[in-house]
């Protein structure tokens, strides 16, 4: 995994004890996964029309946002980025209609 990842996931979970009034996490922890996923879906569709405009940085930035945002949502349902990341993992390999057909299946 990333060294950025790791490191982003070790602040995040730091975050949750923080004080709400003076970091931005905790601001959003204190609004709970409903707050949370709000924020996930404003930036999934800042994302979207960054990608429908073309502009690279626009591209990234909001890319960014969106994965940070995402990690945040993820450390509050206390899940870690290696848990995706093993996920993705699993899948590799696979097409995505055997993927697809082998999780309705459970």
């Amino acid at each position: 995994m990333s060294d950025v990842l790791n490191r982003l996931a070790e602040l995040l979970e730091q975050r949750k004890s923080a004080d709400p009034a003076s970091s931005y996490v905790a601001k959003l922890y204190a609004k709970g996964m409903d707050g949370i996923l709000k924020k996930v879906g404003e930036e999934a569709t800042e994302t979207v029309l960054a990608a429908k405009g073309g502009n690279r940085e626009e591209i990234i930035y909001e890319t960014a946002d969106l994965w940070f945002h995402t990690l945040v949502m993820l450390a509050k349902a206390d899940l870690k980025p290696q848990d995706v990341l093993d996920e993705l993992a699993r899948r590799e390999g696979l097409s995505g209609i055997t993927e697809k057909e082998q999780r309705d299946s459970k």
